[in-house]
């Protein structure tokens, strides 16, 4: 039996690690510890922000404060971002043009670093001075390419160097680890609705309990060959607990492995210390010009900031049914969640999805009704946020809109 959730089937270059060996106080942003064993939860830090300026948490001036306050500020310059005007899906007559997009959807394609093109122009360069030489010369040798980032990629998913290998594509990767799932299953003659163990949410929920997951290793783990586990869920945007999922798949004499391309640059990652058998991830999304545990920090923050204007502004008003409300499908807990939120709209999503991008709202929307919303910590801010909140609230406004003329103009 294979162990198996959802889990996000890429083309773009991915790495594969190779089997592992067996108190209340008022807070001072700078001062923060912003992190999973930190005592302070984000609501409460914005909250003690804003009452030191003297402001409600939902004004712009606090997004302002926090900006200025960010040890990570200058990593932005670093990105290309793209103007208003420029983004294909944007009405002019409803936003100006030459303002930055507010772009969150980083967790599907990451903006272009603006040292990029230099370095391609050098390669392109290369070649056209040296030709076949520069598969062996040069600073980037062709033949030699992966070679030149792999300390780095160890390092960032915690791996030691001789795990990692870049190579191919993500689903690519799993084939060749012979771990992808229902192709090895009718390989060997299996019946794949008898020997996948797909785990669902309870009834009503819309993500996995760590516990059910654990209880069902404990249960059907004697008869489970692989577990296969997402670790941070593409369309929920759950992160799992991988050491504990790793550790109960052990104990049963598993081999536990991870689709890591919404984890990786997302979430710290140890997989040597934590025993992961396998992983693939891509690496088209990661940029290395700081730290995770920096990015992680200012990463909690960022999105705590976006969940706590989305629960203030569009919760659900049980005493006025009229009001379109949105519904943050991703835990809430910091530790069960990366950069993502997930939306669901009391609204058609699909009307809300094309408003947003009328405004200059660069956001992903996933079928059946979810829009993921990712602000990243290298490069958007606290101000893209109050934007987008902001922007959201047009967004929703015109949507209820155009369902009460089509609500009207069917009762005709």
């Amino acid at each position: 039996m294979i162990l198996l959730t959802a889990r996000c089937h890429r083309t773009q270059q991915a790495v594969l690690v190779k089997p592992c060996l067996k108190v209340q106080c008022v807070v001072e942003l700078n001062d923060l510890k912003m992190d999973l064993s930190s005592p302070v939860l984000p609501a409460t830090l914005l909250e003690q922000t804003a009452l030191r300026l003297g402001c409600s948490p939902t004004d712009r001036k606090l997004a302002v404060q926090l900006d200025e306050e960010d040890e990570l500020k200058h990593l932005r310059e670093c990105f290309c971002i793209p103007k208003v005007k420029d983004l294909p899906p944007t009405d002019l007559s409803l936003v100006n043009g030459e303002e930055s997009c507010v772009y969150f959807a980083g967790n599907s394609l990451g903006l272009q670093p603006r040292k990029v093109k230099t370095y391609l122009d050098e390669e392109l360069d290369k070649w056209a001075r040296t030709g076949v030489h520069g598969h062996f010369n040069g600073r980037r040798p062709w033949a030699l390419a992966d070679e030149c980032i792999v300390d780095l990629m160890a390092q960032l998913v915690g791996a030691q160097r001789q795990e990692v290998a870049l190579m191919n594509g993500l689903t690519v990767n799993l084939h060749l680890q012979m771990y992808a799932v229902e192709s090895q299953l009718r390989l060997h003659g299996l019946d794949v609705e008898k020997s996948m163990l797909m785990l669902q949410p309870r009834q009503g929920e819309e993500t996995l309990r760590t516990e059910d997951i654990l209880a069902v290793i404990e249960k059907e783990g004697d008869s489970i060959a692989v577990i296969l586990f997402s670790g941070v869920q593409y369309y929920t945007g759950q992160l799992f607990d991988i050491p504990r999922i790793t550790k109960a798949g052990h104990k049963k004499g598993c081999l536990v492995g991870f689709d890591l391309a919404h984890a990786v640059g997302n979430v710290e990652l140890h997989l040597h210390d934590w025993g992961v058998d396998f992983a693939c991830w891509c690496s088209y999304k990661v940029f290395s010009q700081t730290t995770m545990k920096a990015l992680r920090r200012k990463s909690i923050l960022l999105t705590g900031y976006l969940e706590y204007l989305i629960r203030h502004y569009y919760s659900e008003d049980k005493t006025n049914p009229e009001k379109p409300f949105v519904k943050i499908i991703t835990p809430s807990q910091i530790e069960e969640r990366g950069c993502q939120l997930t939306l669901s709209f009391s609204l058609p999503i699909k009307s809300v999805f094309k408003e947003l991008e009328k405004r200059g709202v660069a956001c992903d929307m996933r079928e059946p009704n979810a829009l993921r919303v990712a602000p990243v910590p290298l490069y958007n801010s606290f101000h893209d946020v109050h934007r987008f909140i902001e922007i959201l609230g047009s967004a929703i406004a015109s949507s209820k809109q155009t369902a009460n003329n089509t609500a009207l103009s069917g009762s005709y």
